[in-house]
């Protein structure tokens, strides 16, 4: 576990005894290292150490000579020497204390073991591996089958002629485009040639058609088109790549893996998952370097125009009476697109209604798009993790971005385990389908929707524009109306359409899983924010999405799982949030009856779940709550139910613990208390004090917002101020709200907003003095550093590094074809930073990273004690019976995290990296408070008295290290009052 403040390093959050691996202390980071083994695999701890208290002696499993004994709660020998192993015969520099061996605080190891035994996950490994192997995973539809009339089965038929022709034009037209490239790169031009000899014609001809078959009507942009295209190109070529050299060998470790994870098997010694990984054979083959974006989007332009080329209908099809000619069935036309003129792929309105009427009932997704049907591979390195042959990024970015990955690649193995175990134990995590609620979320769809609860409705409910012509009389403000009614009905109708397709990709993958266990692989954003890589049916959606999921691994509720449930189903009605948790378990007792009628008549009782904040998941606790107390013994129910606990304003803690803010401290839950702080509901009443005062000087707005100022209002601008929301942003935020009451008078909206949005920044100025001073800073700071011509960059607690990949943008051309196309990319690093993003974006992503670290060490050391934890960011969940655990661990984390001097840390990282240059010691002119003399001599510019570069570049990085010297002063808040605040998470 990380070190007492007295012990720990300086510059950097020092070890965890999870399990393998701790921090050394560094000049600027920690670095992770692993223990050292005995000669079986066993890790043991140095016996140079200075602690009286020492343990047994263990003997090693391999032979009868003892091993070192493991200390407690000792520290690392100051001898740099290295001790040899009495097992191994190697020598091993001496560490922190074994893994295995915790302290007292720390109690003993229980990693989790999955629920399966080894046969069954070694069969879900072959079916994994045979989804990615075909590179595709096709499913049933779950929209409302269409009855077999003649017509339906006509419009089938058609489609399938027309396919497979198709396919033969497309290989015929690809071989003629290669000979073309290959003509080319005979003669020394640059060309495509290689990339189209990746894949068969076939292949290719395969994927094309699949890319056709999903165009929205209104078409895609062929920007977009050609860089999905040149990914798929690249993902395809990836596995083709694997399958040949790499699968026996991974089919054979991953045999050997499963040991660690089955039911039913055992391992010598407790271990993570990338330390068992990593002893059962060699390192992995080099990975696949990604194509440049250029490329990417070039070889998929070049396909995309294939498409237009070759793939044509009779046009019979558009026009019965019409001729027999072919007609393209892909159009290239211009449109605009927030005030852009961008070039369109637009199907054929006849070819779009074509496959309206066959009503294929299939939908195909890419393997990495679906959830994996055995554990994903746990991560080992930044190139080599979650699917078994599809390639996954570690850190996930804007296609052509590459400085993370540098970044990464630069980084010291070991200085990632945090990250990586991270990662590994979230994908670890064994799901299944809550197929009660699926049911009823299939029924609703299948009729017309539901947007009420989140259903979308289909495209038949858009609104119509209207019929009929205008006049030729029309007055020009009629036909402006016209316009106006017609783009309305037109976004609604596209809004609608995203929305239905979005449901009805997750719908169809849960009715496909809806009798499997199935994981999420995990990796992150360049802040170490952890997303699931599967893209459509994860944790992460909304309300409906989230009540589809449940642990597919039950515990038994014990003696307060049941209190828990009850507590989670009143946070998610959002009727009690004031409330003590004993109230809400009252009120949940109170309600028991409505409870029950929901689980027992979803859909024809009182219908008490529609009309709470979460009605979805609200409804899933209910029929768990009503299974649970329905059980003989509701304490050996098994639960497969995950419970919720959500941050209190979670950028704003982590600003009030960075400061040290009592006054913040309290409002964010950071004190213990007696009933929970609501931080949006203080923020309303601080404003409403303004306005009251402003009111009685006879300040016309402040007299008409009277009555209208509530939490609601102002909730979303707080929740945002802190990840970097600007004035601008926080007043459409208002105005929105505004707009929604229906009795404040809209002509007040605009200045009522301007009003509004100077109150909230003013109140939390005044509630948050010491959040907005790290804010200062931290934007200043950034400011400098952009402005002297870098990006900013620093590295988590967890040893994560970071920067930000703002730069001014690089406009790319790639011309020829049927449209020459010109993007810009603000990734590339030839670029200068872009000051603006550089400086705004600082303080949400720092604050987004210590979030990220927070949750990482909470979900280590949940998995130390063998519970299951997931998380939507700062909403952490677990099974019912363990949520005690969970929170006890959670608030130690935090504590131990902002017990060190971060802002401090901060400082002297960004000191050496962009500072190196200049002198420590002695204050700058500027911060002497004198002004520096004109140079002279050889720093003088030719010019008449002006400062050379030199010098100026002098000055400014002067200024820096000024502002970075002046780490914000912090308050006398104790942050290990952390530990006993009931409502920290709840």
């Amino acid at each position: 576990m990380p070190a007492s403040p007295q012990t720990s390093c300086p510059t950097q959050l020092r070890s965890s005894a999870w399990d393998g691996w701790t921090r050394t202390p560094g000049p600027s980071k920690g670095v992770w290292t692993r223990w050292p083994r005995m000669g079986c695999g066993c890790r043991t701890s140095s016996p140079a150490c200075h602690c009286a208290r020492r343990s047994r002696p263990r003997s090693c499993r391999q032979c009868t000579r003892p091993s070192p004994p493991s200390a407690l709660l000792c520290s690392p020998s100051p001898s740099p020497r290295s001790t040899p192993h009495p097992c191994s015969g190697r020598s091993t520099p001496r560490r922190a204390p074994c893994h295995t061996v915790p302290t007292p605080q720390e109690g003993p190891v229980s990693y989790p073991k999955l629920h399966l035994p080894l046969w069954k996950l070694q069969t879900l490994f072959q079916q994994q591996l045979r989804v990615e192997m075909a590179t595709t995973v096709t499913v049933e539809s779950v929209e409302k089958a269409q009855l077999l009339t003649e017509e339906v089965l006509q419009a089938r038929r058609t489609l399938k002629q027309l396919r497979t022709a198709w396919v033969e034009a497309l290989c015929a037209g690809l071989r003629d485009v290669k000979a073309s490239e290959a003509r080319a790169a005979r003669s020394g031009r640059p060309t495509l040639f290689p990339y189209l000899c990746l894949l068969t014609e076939r292949e290719l001809a395969r994927l094309l058609l699949q890319t056709l078959q999903v165009l929205p009507p209104q078409g895609e942009s062929l920007l977009s088109l050609a860089q999905q295209l040149g990914l798929r190109v690249f993902n395809r070529h990836a596995v083709q790549k694997k399958q040949l050299s790499q699968v026996q060998a991974l089919q054979q470790r991953y045999y050997q893996y499963l040991q660690l994870l089955a039911s039913d098997t055992q391992v010598a010694v407790p271990c993570l998952p990338r330390q068992y990984w990593e002893t059962l054979g060699a390192p992995e083959a080099p990975h696949e370097q990604p194509w440049p974006l250029p490329v990417l989007v070039q070889l998929g332009k070049r396909l995309a125009e294939m498409l237009v080329e070759v793939v044509r209908m009779p046009g019979s099809l558009a026009a019965p009476q019409g001729s027999c000619s072919l007609i393209p069935v892909l159009y290239h036309v211009y449109s605009f697109r927030s005030f852009r003129q961008i070039g369109i792929l637009k199907p054929h309105p006849a070819f779009t209604q074509l496959l309206a009427t066959a009503a294929e009932h299939t939908l195909t997704f890419e393997a990495a798009e679906v959830p994996m049907l055995c554990p994903p591979l746990p991560w080992t390195s930044p190139h080599t993790g979650a699917f078994l042959l599809s390639p996954t990024k570690l850190v996930r970015s804007v296609e052509g971005t590459t400085q993370h990955q540098r970044l990464l690649d630069s980084c010291p193995p070991a200085e990632l385990h945090g990250a990586l175990d991270a990662l590994t134990q979230l994908g670890n995590c064994a799901w299944r389908v809550n197929g009660r609620v699926l049911d009823l979320v299939l029924e609703l769809f299948a009729a017309k929707g539901c947007p009420r609860l989140g259903v979308p409705a289909p495209p038949s409910e858009a609104p119509r524009p209207p019929e009929g012509r205008l006049p030729p009389d029309a007055s020009p403000a009629q036909k402006a109306e016209l316009r106006r009614e017609l783009a309305r009905c037109l976004k609604v109708a596209r809004e609608m359409h995203s929305l239905r397709s979005d449901a009805l990709y997750r719908l169809s993958l849960a009715q496909h899983l809806r009798h499997c266990v199935f994981w999420l692989p995990h990796n992150m954003d360049f802040r170490g924010r952890t997303y699931p890589c599967p893209p459509h049916f994860n944790h992460l959606g909304s309300d409906l999405a989230r009540a589809l999921l449940e642990f597919a691994q039950g515990r038994p509720l014990g003696p307060r799982g049941l209190d828990w449930l009850k507590i989670h189903l009143v946070n998610l009605t959002g009727l009690k949030k004031r409330e003590p948790l004993q109230a809400r378990l009252v009120f949940a007792d109170e309600v028991m009856e409505d409870i029950l009628d929901s689980a027992d008549r979803p859909m024809t009782g009182r219908k008490w779940w529609m009309e709470v904040e979460e009605p979805w998941q609200a409804l899933a606790c209910c029929m768990e709550i009503a299974r649970a107390v329905r059980a003989p013994d509701p304490a050996a129910y098994i639960s497969h139910f995950p419970v919720h606990q959500d941050g209190s304003c979670n950028g704003l803690q982590h600003y009030a613990a960075l400061g040290r803010d009592s006054i913040g401290a309290a409002s964010v839950n950071l004190l213990p208390s007696d009933v929970p702080q609501d931080v949006y509901s203080g923020v309303a009443a601080q404003v409403e004090v303004f306005r009251s005062q402003d009111a009685k000087r006879g300040v016309r707005v402040a007299q008409v917002l009277e009555g209208f100022i509530s939490r609601k209002v102002v909730k979303q601008t707080v929740m945002t101020v802190v990840y970097g929301v600007t004035r601008y942003g926080g007043r459409l935020q208002i105005e929105r709200r505004l707009r929604e009451l229906s009795d404040f008078p809209q002509e007040f909206v605009w200045e009522a907003s301007h009003y509004l949005v100077r109150q909230v920044f003013n109140s939390l100025q005044e509630m948050f003095s010491g959040t907005r001073a790290i804010q200062h800073w931290l934007t200043e700071s950034a400011r400098l550093i952009a402005h002297a011509g870098s990006a900013v960059e620093w590295v988590t607690p967890l040893g994560i590094p970071i920067i930000q990949p703002y730069h001014r943008d690089s406009k790319v051309m790639i011309s020829g074809g049927i449209q020459s196309l010109t993007f810009s990319h603000s990734g590339d690093t030839s670029q200068r930073p872009n000051t603006l993003k550089q400086k705004n974006g600082f303080p949400p992503n720092f604050i987004h990273s210590l979030d990220s670290s927070h949750m990482m060490l909470t979900a280590l050391h949940c998995y130390r004690k063998g519970l299951t934890f997931v998380s939507v960011h700062d909403c952490f969940w677990t099974h019912a019976a363990d949520v005690e655990v969970m929170n006890q661990v959670c608030r130690e984390q935090f504590v131990r995290l902002h017990s060190q001097p971060i802002l401090h840390n901060l400082s002297r990282f960004l000191m050496k990296r962009f500072c190196s240059g200049a002198r420590f010691s002695a204050p700058s002119p500027r911060a002497a408070g004198t002004t520096p003399p004109c140079p002279t001599g050889p720093h003088a510019h030719p010019a008449l008295g002006l400062r050379s570069p030199q010098h100026l570049k002098s000055v400014r990085t002067g200024k820096l290290q000024d502002t970075l010297k002046s780490v914000p002063k912090t308050g006398a808040f104790d942050l290990k009052q952390v530990k006993h605040s009931t409502y920290f998470f709840s």
